[in-house]
C-alpha cells in the first residue's frame, strides 16, 4: 500500500486558515453576529437598567457637599530669623510621601474626634439625620463616641492631584449647613493639630533641655564646690585676670604669682633706674665739676657762672685802670671770691645728690630682687599644689561651658515656641452648598447603562460558553480546529436529486465547492482513497458520497464508489440493485473483486455494493483481505469512495481511517455538540486517521445569520429556471429520485 496523504492541518492553505482561525481569539464580526441574534434581550436588558437608574434616582436623598481647600507645603516658614521674616523653604526630595502622609493625617480618627469635639457631634440629631442615620446612637457614652467618629470619617474624602500642594476636603451629607460647618471644621482643626504637634514636640525638647539644664547646673555647683575646697586647704589663692581695659579675661591667677610678676616689674624697673642713676654719679665723680653735665645743668651755678663771669669782667676793667690796691679792684676781687665759694658749695651739692640718688636706687633694686627672689620660692612651691587644682578648675569650666550652651539652648526654645509657625494654609473656606451634588441623573444613568452593559455582556459570555453546538463553519474551525472544506445547504421541500441534476443549483454548487476543496486538500490532489463518515447515522454521509462520486466521475476519472457500511448499507438501493454479493462476499473469498464491482449508467462511475450483512463486519474490516481489496481497487482507479458507517459506537470507521489516504467527516449542522465530537475526532486520531477536513451539511443560511454573516445570502444565486435544462435534466431526476434510501429521501 502507497503512502498515505498527509493530515489536513499539515496542508498549505488550508491549514494555515484553520489555524489562523483557532488562533484568533477576538472575531468582532462574531460579536456583531452574537449581538444581532440576542438583539431583544439586549434592549430588555438596557431598557431595565435605565429604568432602575431613574427610578433610583428617584428615591435617593439629596445630598450637599461643602468643599475648603487647604495648601500644604513641606516646610513651614520661619517667623523671625536674624530680624527678618523668611519664607519656607521647599525640600527637592521625599515630597510626595510627605504630602501622602499629610492626607492619611486628614483621613485620621484623631482628626476626626476633633472634628466631633469642636461641632459636640455626639448625640446630635440633626448631625445624625443629616449623615441619613434616624436613631440617637448607641447610649454606652463610648459605643456613641466610636460610631460618631466613624460616620465623621465616612462623609469626608479629601483629593490632592499631583502637579499642585492644594488639597481638597469635601464633606457630603444631608444638610446643606452641616456639610459646610464640618468641611471649616475640618480644615481649621487640620491647621490647629499640626501646630499642636509641632508645640509639643517644643514643649518637650524644652522639658529635655530643662532637666539636662538642671543636670548640669548641679555638676557645675560640685566642680566649683571642690574648687574653693582644695584652693582653701592648699592656700591658693586665685584672682581673675583681667586685660589692658580692666575687662575679665576668664582665667584665673594665684596672688603670689599676681605679686611675683608685679615685683619682677619692679625689679626691671628699680634695675634701670639703678642703672641710670650710677651713670649720672660716675659722670659726676670722675670729671671736671664744671664738665660735668649733671652740674651744668644745676640753675643755680648757671646763675652764678653769670654772675661771676659779670664780676670778672668788671674786676678785669678796673684792674686796666686802677691798681690791685684800689678799693675798686679790691671789692670786685672780693665779690669774685665769695662767687666761687658759693659756686663750689653749690657744685658739691649737686655731686651729693647725684651720689645720694644712687645710692637710693642701688638700695632699693637689692630690695626689691631680695623679694623677688623669695616671690620665686613661694611660686614654685604654689605651682605644684596647683596640679590639683588645674584639674579641679578644668572641670568647672567644662561644666560652665555645657551649662551655658544649654541655658543658651533653653531660652531659643522658649523663645521659638511662642511663635512656631504652620506649614499648613486655609485657602478657601467652605460655603453653603446652593445646590445638591447627588443623586445626579446623569450620572446614574451612566453607571445603569455600564451596569447593563456589563450583565448584557456577561449573560451573552456565557451564553456562549454554553453554547457548543457545532452550527456555522467558524464553530468548526474555533471548536473542532478542523477546515471546512464544504458547506452544503439544507433543501426546504426541494427534492435533492433535483438539485443535484441541475448544474446550477446550490446543492450542486456546493458539492462542486467540496469536490473542489477535497482536489486541494493533499499535495498530490484528491486523496485515491477518500472515507466519508460522520459522527452518527442521518447527517448526510451516503448522499456526500455518492456527490463526490458522480463530481469526480463528470471530470473524466474512474471512480468506484464502495458501500463499507455493512450494518446499513444504502448503495445498493440507491442505484437499485441487488445485494447478493459485494463487500463481504469479497472479503471471504466467495467472489473476486473485479466480479463484485458493477458499472452504472453514469460515465466514470462504479459501484461495490456491501454485500450481504455478515455477523461480524469489524472481523472482516481488519482481514488482511480488506487491505488487499484497497490496493487492488488503488490500482484500478483513480479515486475510491469509501461510504463508512457512523464513527460513534462502532469500531469499523475507525478502523477504516487507519488504511486509507484521507477521512472526510461529515458533520450536520446544528445537530452534533462539541463534546461530542472531540470524543470522535479522538476515536480517529487514536487510530491514526487522518482527517482532511469537514462537510457541514443541511446548513440553514438564513438561521446562521444571526450567529455570522458570512453566509447571509443563500444558495440559490446562480439557479434559474429554463425549459431547456429543466426538459434535459428530467430523466436524470427520475433516476436519482428512485435510487434515493427512502430515510435519506424524507430527511432532504
Amino acid at each position: 500500500m502507497s503512502a498515505q496523504a498527509p493530515l489536513a492541518t499539515e496542508i498549505p492553505g488550508i491549514a494555515q486558515e484553520a489555524t489562523d482561525t483557532a488562533v484568533e481569539g477576538f472575531d468582532l464580526r462574531q460579536i456583531v453576529a452574537v449581538v444581532r441574534t440576542y438583539l431583544m434581550w439586549i434592549i430588555g436588558i438596557m431598557v431595565a437598567a435605565i429604568v432602575f437608574g431613574v427610578v433610583w434616582t428617584m428615591l435617593q436623598t439629596p445630598l450637599y457637599t461643602a468643599n475648603t481647600t487647604v495648601q500644604i507645603d513641606d516646610a513651614a516658614a520661619q517667623i523671625l530669623q536674624n530680624g527678618q521674616d523668611v519664607q519656607a523653604q521647599s525640600a527637592s526630595f521625599d515630597v510626595d510621601r510627605f504630602l501622602n502622609t499629610q492626607l492619611d493625617v486628614l483621613k485620621s480618627r484623631a482628626l476626626a474626634k476633633r472634628v466631633a469635639d469642636r461641632l459636640k457631634l455626639y448625640g446630635n440629631p440633626q448631625f445624625r439625620r443629616a449623615v441619613g442615620v434616624s436613631d440617637v446612637g448607641p447610649t454606652d457614652r463610648k459605643a456613641l463616641e466610636e460610631n460618631t467618629i466613624m460616620l465623621v470619617r465616612s462623609r469626608m474624602s479629601v483629593t490632592l492631584p499631583r502637579q499642585t500642594r492644594v488639597a481638597t476636603i469635601a464633606v457630603t451629607t444631608a444638610d446643606p449647613q452641616m456639610s459646610a460647618d464640618m468641611a471649616n471644621a475640618y480644615a481649621e482643626e487640620f491647621i490647629r493639630a499640626n501646630l499642636q504637634r509641632k508645640f509639643e514636640s517644643s514643649d518637650y525638647a524644652r522639658q529635655f533641655v530643662a532637666q539636662q539644664l538642671e543636670t548640669a547646673k548641679q555638676r557645675l555647683e560640685t566642680a566649683e564646690r571642690d574648687l574653693n575646697a582644695y584652693a582653701r586647704s592648699a592656700g591658693l589663692i586665685r584672682a581673675r585676670s583681667v586685660d589692658s581695659d580692666g575687662q575679665s579675661t576668664g582665667g584665673e591667677a594665684s596672688v603670689t604669682t599676681s605679686s611675683l610678676m608685679q615685683l619682677n616689674s619692679a625689679a626691671n624697673s628699680a634695675h634701670a633706674a639703678r642703672i641710670q642713676a650710677e651713670a649720672k654719679w660716675r659722670s659726676v665723680s670722675g670729671e671736671a665739676a664744671l664738665n660735668s653735665q649733671q652740674v651744668l645743668s644745676n640753675s643755680s651755678v648757671q646763675s652764678l657762672l653769670v654772675k661771676r663771669t659779670e664780676v670778672e669782667a668788671n674786676l678785669r676793667e678796673e684792674r686796666s685802670r686802677h691798681l690791685d690796691e684800689h678799693p675798686n679792684v679790691i671789692k670786685l676781687q672780693a665779690q669774685l671770691d665769695v662767687i666761687n665759694q658759693q659756686l663750689n658749695a653749690v657744685i658739691a651739692g649737686v655731686r651729693n645728690s647725684v651720689r645720694q640718688e644712687y645710692q637710693t636706687a642701688l638700695a632699693a633694686e637689692q630690695e626689691i630682687n631680695s623679694k623677688v627672689e623669695r616671690l620665686k620660692s613661694e611660686t614654685l612651691n604654689e605651682q605644684d599644689l596647683s596640679v590639683r587644682y588645674a584639674i579641679l578648675a578644668r572641670e568647672a569650666d567644662t561644666s560652665r561651658t555645657l551649662y551655658d550652651g544649654l541655658l543658651q539652648r533653653y531660652k531659643e526654645l522658649t523663645a521659638a515656641a511662642g511663635i512656631a509657625s504652620s506649614n499648613i494654609s486655609l485657602i478657601d473656606r467652605a460655603s453653603v452648598p446652593r445646590g445638591a451634588s447627588s443623586p445626579n441623573l446623569v450620572v446614574n444613568l451612566a453607571y445603569a447603562i455600564f451596569v447593563g452593559l456589563v450583565i448584557t455582556a456577561t449573560l451573552l459570555f456565557v451564553r456562549l460558553q454554553l453554547d457548543d453546538a457545532v452550527r456555522v463553519p467558524e464553530d468548526v474551525e474555533h471548536k473542532l480546529s478542523l477546515p471546512v472544506l464544504g458547506i452544503i445547504p439544507k433543501l426546504f421541500n426541494r427534492d435533492p436529486f433535483e438539485q443535484l441534476a441541475d448544474p446550477k443549483s446550490s446543492l450542486s454548487e456546493a458539492y462542486n465547492s467540496l469536490r473542489g476543496s477535497i482536489g486541494f486538500s493533499t499535495p498530490n490532489g484528491a486523496p485515491h482513497l477518500l472515507l466519508v463518515t460522520s459522527a452518527s447515522a442521518s447527517e448526510g454521509k451516503s448522499t456526500t458520497s455518492l456527490a463526490l462520486a458522480r463530481g469526480f466521475a463528470k471530470l473524466g476519472r474512474k471512480v468506484l464508489l464502495v458501500d463499507v457500511d455493512m450494518r446499513r448499507p444504502s448503495t445498493h438501493r440507491q442505484f437499485q440493485v441487488d445485494n447478493e454479493f459485494g463487500l463481504s462476499t469479497v472479503l471471504v473469498g466467495q467472489t473476486t473483486l473485479g466480479d463484485s464491482i458493477r458499472t452504472t449508467e453514469f460515465e466514470n462511475l462504479s459501484i461495490l455494493t456491501s454485500g450481504p450483512i455478515p455477523p461480524s463486519p469489524t472481523e472482516l474490516l481488519a482481514s488482511p483481505r480488506m487491505l488487499a481489496l484497497l490496493e487492488d481497487a488503488r490500482a484500478r482507479y483513480d479515486i475510491v469512495v469509501l461510504d463508512s458507517p457512523p464513527i460513534l459506537g462502532l469500531a469499523d470507521a475507525p478502523l477504516m481511517s487507519s488504511l486509507v489516504d484521507g477521512t472526510l467527516l461529515v458533520l450536520e449542522s446544528d445537530r452534533n455538540r462539541r463534546g461530542v465530537l472531540k470524543g470522535t475526532l479522538r476515536r480517529l486520531r487514536l487510530a491514526r486517521g487522518r482527517v482532511i477536513g469537514v462537510a457541514l451539511t443541511k446548513f440553514d443560511a438564513t438561521h446562521a445569520s444571526s450567529y455570522t454573516y458570512y453566509y447571509g445570502y443563500g444558495y440559490d444565486y446562480y439557479a434559474y429556471d429554463g425549459g431547456e435544462h429543466r426538459g434535459k435534466r428530467s430523466a436524470v431526476l427520475d433516476k436519482l429520485r428512485s435510487k434515493l434510501p427512502g430515510r435519506e429521501r424524507e430527511e432532504a
